[in-house]
């Protein structure tokens, strides 16, 4: 069973992610793949030179990431470029990593990523699972974890397809908006629920 594990900003999606992994579930994260694919030497990286020139590398050949974040803050179009190279290469790792994982005999994988709703990827796994926090509860951790002001909170969160929304595609959802325990405890009944296996 391939299953797509998402939330919105500061619901506390890693926290379950973690738990998943430290009881043997095999979880691929999305974030992680972006870093992958823009390795010096991978095709992806190789294309960001092409499209955005030499200014936007160190150079060891890595990414300068502060540098090309302000080439697509300002311009649509540029970063609808970037997303063009990135993405693609990304969903390509992800699977690639899902079915290396099925080949290794695992029985579920879990695929965390964060805009799944935002970029349309439901067509890549079976079921949606969402870690969910009320609104007010994701400004106040913004504003505890990253020292945002409210408005700088509000802000971030506003760029992402509201949870509540989000929570009504799910198939299935951790309310995480109380302690760290009850949403384990929540995320192992319905590994129950589910019959999963690792």
């Amino acid at each position: 069973m391939i299953i797509g594990l998402t939330g919105s900003i500061a619901t506390g999606k890693s926290t379950v992610a973690n738990e998943l992994i430290n009881i043997g579930y095999t979880v691929i994260d999305a974030d992680q793949s972006a870093r992958t694919v823009v390795e010096p030497g991978e095709e992806a990286n190789l294309k960001i030179r092409e499209v955005f020139g030499d200014e936007v590398f160190t150079e060891d050949g890595h990414l300068n990431r502060p540098k090309l974040g302000e080439i697509i803050f300002n311009d649509e179009q540029k970063r609808k470029q970037l997303n063009g190279i990135v993405h693609p290469a990304v969903r390509a790792d992800m699977l690639k990593q899902k079915d290396q994982a099925f080949a290794d005999g695992k029985q579920t994988v879990f695929l965390d990523i964060p805009l799944l709703f935002e970029s349309e990827l439901q067509w890549m796994v079976e079921k949606v699972l969402v870690v969910y926090a009320p609104e007010a509860i994701q400004k106040e951790r913004l504003m505890k974890r990253n020292d945002y002001s409210e408005q700088e909170a509000a802000s971030r969160i506003a760029t992402q397809i509201p949870v509540e929304k989000k929570r009504q595609l799910a198939d299935a959802v951790i309310d995480n908006s109380g302690t760290i325990e009850q949403s384990i405890k929540q995320l192992h009944e319905l590994i129950k629920d589910w019959e999963l296996t690792p």
